[in-house]
């Protein structure tokens, strides 16, 4: 197969479409976004069911929900914001914004979201009017082609144009290559590797980083409040979604007594050195995470180390023998289990922070549980993520939720200290082209040299 042609193919169709979905006005473009949310939220469970079955990872339960809840908070926020034609006059400036498209945008998405990574980047690129062409994992390629398949469907029958989604049929690393260097801008949400490629494509590019959540309660803060939290985000999926929590750093002095308190939500702590060894083992292999461990229950983690743990265990805590720099439990695990540590005061709990940050997830995210704004400014100010949750369940909030600020999304950037471009969550106006126009203000005064200089 001619690689170059086959893309040229769904780059000429994608063009086609989009040159006529432009045209569209805003209530039109923004119908579309919804219909695309609508497909995944009233499929949610047949969705959770198809991707659990190919991919083998997380479990259909929280896909489900997941599905539900992406569809709706991605929709939620984009309705109702202007995408289309002119955005504002500032009176200030003289500045009137317009918003134009970008084109065709190329979407690397990953496995361990095959479905709402796809439908939350279908909806961005839609909302300000482009065509978009998804490139997903080749371990996930039936259960995205069918909801691309679904939404196309849903979009046809309301009379949009053709192609304004498509998926690749045949996957290479040729053909994923050829389509980012050919579309106008590209988003990946994956491996490293592939945000590298995505970054030498020759194209503006929005790539993310690796996850490696560290979750801070505060010496003050009722750590009963936070533990149900922290299983509920780490157990989550089990353990897929980059925004989870990975390591929990807590007072020295309530150390013992929140290992008891994870046992009472359905904890299973491993702190003898070789059941530890064993753990690493099962997680990681050649110091990269070991791919059988990948988006599996505490049972089958369990299985490969060789431990015997309760049937009903929702998160494994392993007490960490070291920060990330000694100790692999301190990196990114994609299974459900969190290293435990124990810092002497909230000085130290934000060096273990920045060390395990250091072997994965810097420019990513941290939960932090306080009732104190000093201490929440502290940790604001200490830390290189590019978002900090407070007293939230990480999994469900960092990629925003009803409940806080940040914007919903499934692709979390993290800012130069991961490579990125951006620093925030992936959003509409992130894939819009904005044109300034700018009048002439004679009127603005004019400062003279002692006003600059003196």
């Amino acid at each position: 197969m001619d690689s170059q042609k086959y893309i040229k193919g769904y780059i000429e169709r994608a063009k086609k479409a989009q040159a006529e979905f432009e045209k569209m006005s805003q209530e039109e473009v923004d119908r579309a976004v919804q219909t695309i949310g609508r497909v995944v939220f009233e499929n949610a469970q047949y969705l959770a069911e198809i991707a659990v079955e190919e991919t083998g990872m997380g479990n259909a339960e929280d896909k489900y929900a997941k599905n539900r809840q992406k569809a709706g908070i991605v929709w939620n926020n984009l309705r109702g914001k202007k995408s289309r034609g002119i955005l504002e006059t500032d009176p200030n400036t003289g500045i009137t914004t317009v918003a134009k498209p970008m084109g065709v945008v190329a979407a690397i998405t990953p496995c361990t979201n095959p479905i709402v990574t796809p439908m939350s980047n279908a909806m961005f690129a839609l909302k300000c009017g482009n065509a978009i062409i998804i490139t997903p994992h080749h371990k996930s390629v039936r259960c995205s082609t069918k909801v691309v398949e679904m939404m196309n469907e849903a979009l046809k029958s309301e009379g949009y144009p053709e192609n304004l989604i498509q998926i690749l049929g045949e996957h290479s690393r040729e053909n994923t290559r050829n389509l980012i260097s050919s579309a106008d801008v590209v988003v990946a949400t994956g491996g490293g590797g592939m945000v590298k490629a995505a970054y030498s494509s020759g194209r503006p590019a929005l790539g993310v980083g690796a996850g490696n959540v560290q979750c801070i309660i505060d010496e003050a803060y009722d750590y009963k409040e936070a533990i149900p939290k922290i299983v509920k985000g780490r157990s989550y999926d089990y353990g897929i979604i980059c925004s989870a929590e990975q390591s929990v750093i807590c007072p020295e002095a309530d150390f013992e007594n929140i290992l008891k308190e994870f046992e009472a939500n359905d904890g299973y702590v491993v702190r003898d050195a070789g059941d530890l060894d064993k753990l690493r083992s099962a997680l990681f292999e050649d110091g990269k995470v070991n791919g059988h461990s990948v988006g599996q229950s505490c049972q089958k983690i369990a299985e490969l180390a060789g431990l015997e743990i309760p049937a009903d265990t929702k998160v494994i805590v392993a007490v960490a023998e070291g920060t990330g720099l000694t100790d692999s439990l301190g990196g990114e695990k994609m299974a459900p289990v969190i290293s435990a540590y124990a810092y002497k005061d909230l000085e130290d709990g934000i060096r273990i922070a920045a060390e395990n940050l250091e072997k994965d997830g810097k420019g990513h995210s941290v939960s932090f549980h306080s009732d104190c704004e000093e201490n929440i400014a502290k940790v604001g100010e200490s830390l290189c993520v590019s978002r900090f949750v407070i007293n939230q369940c990480s999994a469900n909030s960092a990629g925003g939720s009803y409940f806080n600020g940040l914007n919903p999304t499934n692709t979390l950037g993290c800012g130069s200290w991961g490579h990125n471009s951006i620093s925030e969550n992936l959003n509409y106006h992130h894939l819009m082209n904005v044109s300034r126009i700018a009048r002439f203000m004679p009127n603005n005064h004019v400062p003279s040299e002692e006003e600059l200089w003196g």
